[in-house]
């Protein structure tokens, strides 16, 4: 086994290890089970890098709402590579085993990918709240400067907001017996509940991270959204009014498809104990793994420019 008995004694213990789980009760069928986590994978990281560069080689998409979308296919794109290696090796080899200190790692950059993606939603819904306000001042308001500032202030904000938590987690006795976590990455709710400690001050700083970043973030962006529609209902024209708000077509799925799996996630960690474990593991699969495969097809779909320059991209490549 994994651990020795002579672990038992000591005071203060830490596994050198803790093994993964692909889907609980599927274990006979990983194989087949990999073949869509595959496929979505790849989608996500090539319609993200597409995104990424069909604005780079397309001038006329060097404006702010483009930007930030940049900012969105770059958080999705390490979103999908911070759980792809351990979750293919689980389904692909039952390679279960992933040291401690990558385990945190892994956990950091999971987490932190997750505060960017709320940030830079934040950003699009403020960037969609100039556009449709006040159009006349939106290249005055939103310039490259304003962008990189904003693009700074979310990366700063993700890596102060969680870099704490490892250093609050390597500073715990651990349970010998408790090294099976609940998916096939390091999830911060789950990897806690393995500690033979009073986790009190973990829970309470994991809540003000998700409160005072997804938290604040989704407030934010409703009252974006609602001053949009107060400004878009003062419009005299209804042609004018669908217009304007067809240009938020587009975030407003991307906020739904993130946010939904979020508040999935945290209502089943936080009050579903007495669920199967298989609904555990496929709730956070949907948040991790399906907003970076719909986020590409939602911009491609939706806006014309995105989709011309991603397959002016692929011709070339062709």
């Amino acid at each position: 086994m994994l651990l020795s008995q002579s672990y038992v004694n000591v005071s203060f213990f830490q596994p050198p290890a803790f093994l993964i789980i692909g889907i609980p009760g599927l274990e006979t069928v990983h194989g087949w089970i990999s073949i869509p986590f595959f496929s979505m994978y790849t989608v996500a990281l090539t319609g993200n890098c597409l995104i990424l560069l069909a604005v780079r080689k397309t001038p006329s998409l060097h404006q702010p709402m483009y930007y930030l979308l940049s900012m969105l296919a770059l958080s999705d794109a390490g979103l999908t590579l911070s759980t792809l290696p351990t979750t293919l090796a689980v389904l692909w080899f039952d390679h279960r085993l992933i040291g401690f200190n990558a385990c945190l790692v892994q956990m950091f950059f999971l987490h932190s990918f997750s505060v960017v993606e709320s940030s830079v939603l934040l950003a699009m819904s403020f960037d969609r709240f100039v556009a449709i306000s006040n159009p006349l001042r939106y290249a005055a308001i939103l310039t490259n400067n304003v962008i990189i500032r904003i693009g700074l202030a979310v990366v700063t904000r993700a890596t102060v907001s969680l870099f704490p938590v490892p250093f609050l987690l390597k500073r715990l006795n651990f349970c010998p017996g408790k090294v099976l976590l609940s998916h096939s990455f390091c999830f911060h709710a789950d990897v806690m509940k393995r500690a033979c400690a009073d986790i009190t001050v973990n829970i309470l700083y994991g809540l003000y991270v998700v409160l005072s970043t997804v938290g604040i973030d989704s407030l934010l962006i409703v009252l974006s959204y609602t001053l949009i529609l107060y400004t878009v209902m003062g419009l005299a024209s209804p042609r004018e009014r669908i217009r304007a708000l067809n240009t938020c077509v587009s975030h407003i799925l991307a906020v739904l498809v993130f946010y939904i799996p979020v508040i999935g996630v945290s209502m089943i960690h936080r009050f579903g104990s007495h669920l199967p474990h298989i609904v555990h593991a496929l709730v956070a699969y949907v948040y991790l793994v399906v907003p970076p495969v719909l986020n590409p097809i939602i911009y491609s779909v939706k806006s014309k420019p995105i989709r011309e320059a991603m397959l002016r991209v692929l011709r070339r490549k062709g």
